[in-house]
């Protein structure tokens, strides 16, 4: 793992991590928002999103899925996931702030951005890759976290010997996974018995 350290516009302390994994290309931005900025966005997106309660079958029974999410970006771009068919919700002016400035590090006009809430810690999400058809050959996949810290899991999908890779995701950083990644890895945020805030997650996606 590699690391550098530069100072936002607040004079916060940005620390740029990028992690050295065969087939994969991760880079963190540690306080890539600054407080003031984080707090600001965590509180209008848990009041303003439309979020919705989606559900996935499993073993014939109708399950909700342990978190709440939203689908904002382009009005045709359609996003699909698990069998989940998300409806389109416009850009709102504050994810329009979050894409405006995470392009200018990635170089990446997306199309779409999918938000996830947990509420507590029993909200998760399970070991998946981001590779649906709709992201195309080595999708770049921004993850924006605001609020508690969760942990984020990443295992290889070809090399077991490789151990599994744990990154805190803290309030206001950003995760970039482009290249080979999604097809290479998969990564989940795991359930946690520890009391912990609600956190909320933007990945924002080109389709």
């Amino acid at each position: 793992m590699n690391l550098f350290e530069q100072f936002n516009e607040d004079n916060d302390l940005l620390s740029i991590r990028q992690f050295d994994l065969p087939q994969a290309d991760i880079t963190l931005y540690e306080h890539f928002f600054t407080k003031a900025e984080s707090d600001q966005l965590y509180n209008i997106l848990i009041e303003k999103t439309i979020w919705q309660q989606d559900h996935i079958k499993l073993y014939g029974k109708k399950i909700a899925l342990p978190r709440l999410t939203a689908w904002y970006g382009n009005t045709n771009e359609h996003y699909h996931y698990s069998g989940i068919s998300m409806p389109i919700n416009n850009w709102t002016e504050d994810l329009l702030f979050i894409k405006a400035r995470i392009e200018i590090y990635t170089k990446n006009n997306f199309t779409g951005v999918l938000l996830n809430y947990y509420r507590d810690g029993q909200d998760s999400v399970g070991w998946h890759s981001d590779d649906e058809k709709e992201l195309g050959t080595n999708p770049v996949i921004a993850s924006v976290s605001l609020g508690e810290t969760r942990l984020f899991q990443m295992r290889s999908l070809t090399d077991k010997k490789i151990k599994k890779v744990d990154i805190p995701l803290t309030h206001g950083s950003l995760l970039i996974m482009k290249g080979a990644t999604q097809h290479f890895w998969e990564h989940r945020v795991p359930k946690t018995t520890k009391a912990v805030s609600p956190r909320i997650n933007l990945t924002f996606r080109v389709l």
